[in-house]
């Protein structure tokens, strides 16, 4: 849509990162990146927990589409720090629905598979419609924060929710997401890890999930449904990536990585839903989802010597 603003929040994350390059490339786009701690200067310094700032930011910016990456992703750190991760995760997307309508721009609210429990997956997968029971702190906040966007749909604010999987791409830092992170536990074979061989993941590609909302802000809107679900269709444990990883990289001993079938128990464990597959079929009646092959990209990271 030639002539359009995007404003992208959490743009210096695994996710955000992607999405705003993608929509840069795009060129047909002015596109706004929004940072809070980051030290990039190519992006906008905003609290979005500052209702007042973001407001004035956004009445600035008059954008089109704000894709909103920016949420406390990490399970661990949710479960230790409630409050700032609802304040996030649950009344900041509340109060960018309430703009969506005050200042007419479009949103897509992105999510998780972890608002569902993961228990007994439907056969294709839990379906934008399937009943939500999330288990942890994180989930709960996700999905709480689904309701506050879709209650302001409800009142005429142009919103989208956007559920994704486990996510992995190019990363500053292997550390910034569950998936890369594996890279450097193969790679290390100094520590001993115990290496989660029980819930099933689909990890999914940031450039794929990028690509997939350039193309989904070209549709009218009117021809969203209120809730859509993108993820690669691959699955694998988090064991069974690092066997992949080790393959790659050439490495025949994985004797420091040892395998846990059974899901995490104790003192300070964060509850992990075993299987979410989510189902993409009603995306799919929209746009193709285009997603890439998780080893063979991988095979070409590693091997340029990426990370």
């Amino acid at each position: 849509m030639s002539g359009s603003k995007i404003v992208v929040t959490g743009a210096s994350g695994v996710l955000g990162t992607a999405v705003h390059k993608a929509f840069e490339k795009a060129l047909r786009y002015e596109v706004v990146g929004l940072k809070n701690k980051s030290t990039a200067s190519h992006l906008v310094q905003l609290d979005l927990t500052d209702k007042e700032a973001t407001k004035q930011k956004l009445e600035e910016i008059k954008p089109t589409w704000v894709i909103h990456c920016a949420a406390e992703r990490r399970p661990d750190v949710a479960e230790k720090d409630q409050v700032g991760t609802q304040l996030l995760n649950v009344g900041v997307p509340g109060y960018l629905a309430e703009l969506a309508k005050a200042i007419n721009f479009k949103l897509v609210y992105i999510s998780t598979d972890y608002v569902f429990d993961g228990r007994s997956p439907p056969p294709s997968g839990y379906t934008p419609g399937s009943p939500t029971n999330p288990l942890q702190i994180y989930g709960l906040t996700k999905r709480d924060g689904e309701n506050a966007v879709l209650q302001a749909r409800q009142q005429g604010a142009r919103v989208v929710v956007l559920r994704v999987p486990v996510l992995y791409g190019p990363a500053p830092n292997n550390a910034d997401s569950a998936v890369n992170i594996l890279v450097d536990v193969v790679r290390d074979q100094s520590k001993v890890s115990n290496m989660d061989d029980y819930a099933i993941r689909y990890p999914t590609n940031v450039l794929d999930i990028a690509s997939f909302l350039v193309r989904l802000t070209d549709l009218s809107f009117d021809d969203l449904p209120s809730i859509l679900h993108y993820s690669a269709n691959e699955s694998f444990t988090k064991y069974q990536m690092c066997k992949i990883f080790a393959d790659i990289l050439g490495l025949n001993d994985m004797n420091h990585i040892k395998p846990v079938s059974t899901p995490p128990t104790g003192a300070g464990a964060t509850s992990r839903p075993y299987n979410c597959h989510l189902s993409t079929v009603e995306t799919e009646k929209l746009l193709p989802l285009e997603c890439t092959g998780f080893k063979t990209w991988w095979e070409e990271y590693l091997r340029d010597g990426s990370k």
